[in-house]
């Protein structure tokens, strides 16, 4: 099974947040964990915002940016199709980054037919447009 991680449920992996247990289950039981380029640059942002709020130390920063540069490595990387994308914001009102997640999980499904494809994203909407657009969605 792929294991498509919008950030919100990648950050789960590095930061003890609710649901942190379900979303570390769900990857272990993955064969291959998937998300978008984006979700590099949206995970930095979340932890600097978190260190800024003093939610992090910084000491702790950088002990989870290590180990996610070093995980980076072992997901599926996927692209997007812009044009989709923006079709999603206008049709599910998602915001611009939900909307590429969404499209870079329908890119993986239109690939590879086959192969089983599990979305999980901590924002409601986005699961709702996900299910809708007939991907399989793991909800908490």
């Amino acid at each position: 099974m792929i294991l498509y991680l919008g950030t919100s449920s990648l950050a789960k992996l590095y930061v003890e947040e609710k649901y942190s247990d379900i979303v570390r289950d769900w990857v272990e039981k993955a064969e291959i964990i998937a998300t978008c380029r984006v979700a590099y640059t949206e995970m930095i942002s979340a932890l600097e915002l978190k260190v800024k709020q003093n939610d992090l130390s910084t000491n702790d920063y950088n002990h989870i940016m290590k180990r996610f540069a070093h995980d980076w490595l072992n997901f599926a990387i996927v692209d997007f199709d812009e044009r989709e994308a923006g079709g999603f914001v206008k049709k599910y009102g998602l915001t611009r980054f939900a909307a590429i997640h969404l499209s870079a999980a329908k890119l993986i499904q239109k690939e590879l037919n086959d192969i089983s494809l599990s979305f999980s994203s901590v924002d409601e909407n986005l699961r709702e447009a996900a299910s809708t657009e007939g991907l399989k969605v793991l909800n908490f």
